[in-house]
């Protein structure tokens, strides 16, 4: 679904340019349209320590160059205090509990369309992102009707071609005022014909690599990040089947439920199938494929939709970030729950993941809930 012209004449637009190489072609896909949109680069990093500086020397001077290239204002925007605010604060109380945090899906809601909108983002009408990610209204006045959030036009978050790209997943917190706000100019493109547009534009990013891990925390790692914040308390290392304790960790929010590799134990591979929070203990079952490391059936609760339009029984779902999607039924049980009866067990369940939900076809992102820290159903 390119985005076209008309749709966008008279609107004011921002792009959320980064200095990568999909943001340089966001600009790019609205220039061609004879668009000149401001620019603006958000700048998160921590200004206490240069290791963690994301490489943002480099991301400006791509980003200035991008925009000058098309005659646009580049402006900086200033959400560093907002993001360990806001989304550290979430990811550690989070991973304190044992639960599993995702920080870029809180990202998306609470910095590139929350605090960014709250800034600058209000003085206009769309916000463009180098997403993965596509967007389309409803033409059906039955689905109209069906909409709990009062707009105009039904508009439904949708998939990317791209299955790998894909990032539905990182967006299906935000909130129905940020959906309607949002353009995925390159969301209809594969990555590699992302990169060759850029070779043809001879855009400065368009050899430049992707960024890996979570969003902004530059060359840190996910450890160090989390170590920073809640230090280390070790504890046993428990062998679920028999009780056996086979070695030690320096802190159970250093490990996530699924876990393979990192564990430091001889005679693998184990697998990390259970926190016990209160006392500090990680349970591991052995083996290539045990089943003590698979749920079918489990609770999810704040289901958070994206347009007001609730699921059907019939679902694809993700609980990480995957190109495959998984068929299940959805059961409601109140209060924005349901119980997730997938068709086959599923690996590395853990609370606190997302649950993105997804229609059969995989086309159309409902929207997602956290996966409960009750006790996951057998």
């Amino acid at each position: 679904m390119m985005i076209r012209k008309e749709e966008l004449e008279g609107k004011r637009i921002a792009v959320l340019l980064s200095g990568g190489v999909d943001s340089s072609v966001v600009v790019y896909e609205l220039a061609r349209l004879g668009l000149h949109p401001d620019c603006f680069y958000i700048k998160i990093g921590a200004d206490e320590n240069d290791e963690w500086d994301c490489s943002m020397e480099e991301d400006m001077e791509m980003a200035t160059a991008v925009a000058a290239k098309y005659g646009c204002r580049l402006e900086v925007v200033d959400c560093h205090r907002e993001y360990w605010d806001q989304v550290t604060a979430y990811t550690m109380n989070k991973v304190r509990t044992g639960e599993t945090p995702n920080p870029d899906v809180m990202c998306n809601r609470l910095i590139k369309f929350g605090a960014f909108n709250e800034k600058r983002g209000h003085d206009y009408d769309l916000i463009a992102t180098g997403h993965y990610a596509q967007t389309e209204f409803s033409p059906h006045p039955s689905e109209e009707a069906q909409n709990s959030l009062g707009q105009e036009r039904l508009k439904w978050l949708c998939t990317a071609p791209d299955p790998v790209k894909d990032q539905t997943d990182f967006l299906a917190q935000i909130e129905g005022w940020q959906l309607q706000k949002a353009i995925f100019p390159i969301g209809h493109y594969m990555k590699d014909e992302v990169r060759q547009v850029a070779e043809h534009e001879h855009l400065v990013s368009a050899k430049r690599k992707d960024s890996q891990g979570i969003c902004f925390l530059g060359k840190i790692n996910y450890n160090e990040y989390v170590r920073r914040f809640l230090g280390e308390l070790p504890g046993d290392v428990v062998e679920l089947e028999t009780g056996r304790i086979i070695g030690h960790h320096r802190g159970h929010w250093f490990h996530t439920i699924g876990q393979r590799k990192g564990m430091g134990l001889g005679g693998g591979p184990w697998f990390v199938v259970r926190k016990d929070v209160n006392q500090n203990i990680l349970y591991v079952s052995h083996g290539y494929d045990p089943q003590s490391a698979y749920k079918q059936h489990f609770p999810i609760h704040a289901f958070h939709s994206l347009n007001g339009v609730l699921p059907p029984e019939r679902i694809t779902l993700k609980i990480r970030h995957t190109p495959e999607y998984l068929p299940a039924s959805l059961e409601p049980t109140g209060d924005g729950c349901y119980t997730v009866h997938a068709d086959a067990p599923i690996h590395g369940v853990a609370p606190g993941q997302f649950c993105v939900v997804y229609d059969e076809q995989h086309h159309r992102c409902y929207g997602s809930g956290e996966i409960s820290i009750d006790t996951l159903l057998a």
